[in-house]
């Protein structure tokens, strides 16, 4: 490899560089975006919680179709649907690939299962593999918005509600302390009653409090809101993993691409002198020919 070869190598390095380096500042300013938008609104989707559980205190033998009934583990309704959350791209580690094999070993486990796929990565992936997904459920995975929560929720309660389904999963990443992800796969419905009988002992019961126009109704108005609230929460979990892991992949690029260039400079110096050894041995050489020819 002579010079300009070297040379034209570094410069194409230094070019792909800027775009990893750009790729990493861009997913920094998404992910610090995403997550203030979420804790805006956690204190509304904690609250809904909290009120979930006082209506429990207060009748624990509610039955409601968006839980188990009393003494049965059995849903009201045959299939499920699951509801993916990937990438529209790649470029970010094992995040989507992840979310993949923990949708492949949910299809090996449950029978009849309805794909909702978020992001073109994975519905790329089900349609190359011949998995039949839902064709008109096609949102994209950046930005993930309220709005886009509430359309999604309203299409899976709707065929819930219809008894299409008897179970619904969502398969998403989950932002872990130290902003690691994991891919999870988490039944939501039907919910068990011990997810919201689970009491915290600092917090007062309230047993006096009046509920109108009867509790199966507000119940029947919460139990939505609390799932948009989930599934909003796990949008932008899996948008935070997802521009983590690009965060991560960019930074190691960057790190591989000084390496190169570090080592190319070496080589680029190192030619550079071969060349100017010989081309002072060629001057030498031909001086003491010319010397000799005149007699010297």
């Amino acid at each position: 490899m002579n010079t300009r070869e070297i040379k034209n190598r570094i410069s194409s390095i230094e070019q792909t560089y800027k775009i990893t380096n750009a790729m990493y500042l861009i997913a920094s300013t998404k992910l610090r975006k995403a997550k203030s938008d979420l804790d805006k609104t956690k204190p509304y989707f904690n609250a809904l919680k909290k009120g979930i559980k006082r209506i429990f205190r207060i009748n624990s033998d509610i039955e409601n179709r968006y839980f188990y009934p009393m003494h049965s583990e059995k849903p009201q309704a045959k299939g499920s649907a699951c509801l993916v959350i990937t990438a529209d791209k790649g470029l970010a580690g094992a995040y989507n690939q992840n979310v993949i094999k923990a949708t492949l070993k949910l299809l090996n486990e449950e029978k009849d299962v309805k794909l909702y796929v978020v992001g073109e990565y994975g519905r790329h992936f089900f349609t190359e593999h011949h998995y039949k997904i839902e064709s008109d459920f096609d949102y994209t995975a950046n930005n993930p918005s309220m709005h886009r929560a509430r359309e999604i929720s309203r299409k899976l309660l709707d065929i819930y509600d219809k008894k299409e389904v008897g179970k619904l999963f969502i398969i998403y990443t989950d932002l872990k302390s130290g902003m690691k992800g994991e891919a999870i796969s988490n039944r939501v419905l039907p919910f068990h009653r011990a997810t919201f009988q689970d009491l915290d002992d600092k917090e007062k019961v309230l047993t006096n409090i009046e509920y109108y126009p009867d509790i199966k109704t507000i119940l029947n108005n919460i139990m939505p809101s609390y799932i948009t609230g989930y599934i909003y929460s796990a949008l932008v979990d899996s948008f935070c993993c997802e521009q983590e892991a690009r965060m991560t992949a960019m930074s190691q690029a960057n790190d591989n691409a000084k390496a190169i260039i570090s080592d190319l400079k070496l080589m680029y110096n190192h030619v550079r002198q071969s060349q100017i050894t010989q081309e002072i041995t060629e001057v030498c050489g031909g001086a003491k020919a010319k010397l000799n020819k005149e007699g010297f």
